[in-house]
């Protein structure tokens, strides 16, 4: 690599760093004053930068929500790809440990950054109409992809048949979002084993064939 393009490849990830920085700050802006409270002024005097280093990176801080809930969506994928993916089991066992490593994902999204559920959850639907379409969007995605595991393992017969799956994907999504609603509260890992471990049973258990 040349002198010339080491220098680019430094001066692009000293850009990728602010800009991560820039939207750390307005995380934590957000989560101490509330979305509507804070200004640009509250980032860029927390970094220590001016407006126009801001306005370099973003558009405004509505634009730094859209980047936090692309990076969310794109990291609940990831969890969902590969050994998660709906096709990737056929048996009860294979399904139940499976949605132990979905759920274990899931909970260190979440756990590991606060903010995201906050943001997600109590923030982001009331910035405006749209953003509440999107939140409303992210559900139905999410209602979607549990849905077409379920659908595999009635097909498969691990899953009880005529099993009402749109349904029932809305009801295991709800469980999971209450779960992470509680954790916010309580944030002990033993209280959140013994959430997830409950609705695991309610998946496994309750809507297993019943010959399983």
């Amino acid at each position: 690599m040349t002198s010339s393009a080491q220098s680019v490849s430094r001066a692009e990830r000293k850009k990728q760093e602010l800009r991560r920085e820039i939207i750390d700050a307005a995380f934590d802006c957000f989560a101490e004053r509330g979305y509507h409270a804070t200004g640009i002024a509250d980032v860029a005097t927390r970094l220590g930068i001016g407006h126009g280093t801001f306005y370099r990176y973003f558009q405004n801080k509505r634009d730094i929500v859209d980047h936090v809930i692309d990076d969310l969506v794109g990291r609940i994928t990831t969890a969902l790809t590969a050994e998660n993916a709906p096709d990737a089991v056929s048996t009860l066992d294979e399904y139940r440990e499976q949605s132990a490593r979905i759920g274990e994902s899931l909970a260190r999204i979440f756990s590991e950054d606060p903010r995201i559920p906050r943001l997600l959850l109590f923030e982001a639907p009331g910035i405006d109409r749209p953003m509440a379409e999107r939140v409303l969007d992210l559900f139905d995605v999410a209602a979607a992809l549990t849905a077409a595991y379920l659908s595999h393992g009635v097909e498969l017969g691990y899953l009880r048949a005529g099993l009402d799956v749109d349904s029932t994907a809305r009801a295991i999504n709800g469980m999971i979002l209450g779960s992470v609603i509680s954790s916010l509260r309580t944030p002990d890992a033993e209280h959140q084993r013994r959430l997830s471990e409950a609705v695991r049973r309610v998946m496994y258990d309750g809507i297993a064939a019943r010959e399983a």
